[in-house]
């Protein structure tokens, strides 16, 4: 039997330099970018936890996706997609608390064909930092 972590496909590398390398395709917006993409059709979703969606509240009519099932809630061709994920074409806008997680996210995506996937940076704080709308409540523990 082989042993998995003989064969490295690459070198180890830190996780700053990963995140500088799926962000070079990424046209990153700004809050008030996301929110003009989301009223032009975008899906903005939110990878947060539970926990800091607890604390900091939602972003309204932010589809909840937790990380854990992204790819599977997202891709047009599964069978445990949101009904909200029609096509590869859709603009889509994931964000988590500052921004570096949904960079991450927003490259598997595109790995998935999402070709249009991207990330809000600076994240929720960044949307709650310039002002834009808040919400506190229930929805905030439900994911999609």
């Amino acid at each position: 039997m082989t042993d998995p972590t003989s064969e490295r496909p690459q070198q180890p590398r830190p996780v700053d330099e990963l995140l500088a390398e799926v962000r070079a395709p990424l046209v990153r917006l700004t809050p008030r970018e996301a929110q003009r993409a989301v009223a032009l059709g975008a899906l903005l979703v939110d990878i947060r936890p539970a926990e800091l969606r607890q604390r900091d509240g939602v972003i309204p009519d932010a589809l909840i996706i937790e990380r854990n099932v992204l790819e599977w809630r997202l891709d047009p061709f599964g069978e445990h997609r949101v009904p909200q994920a029609q096509s590869h074409d859709d603009v889509i806008v994931v964000f988590c608390d500052e921004g570096y997680a949904s960079s991450l996210a927003a490259d598997s995506l595109r790995r998935l064909g999402l070709v249009n996937a991207t990330d809000l940076a600076g994240g929720f704080q960044a949307w709650a930092a310039t002002g834009l709308p808040v919400e506190q409540g229930e929805r905030a523990a439900r994911p999609e």
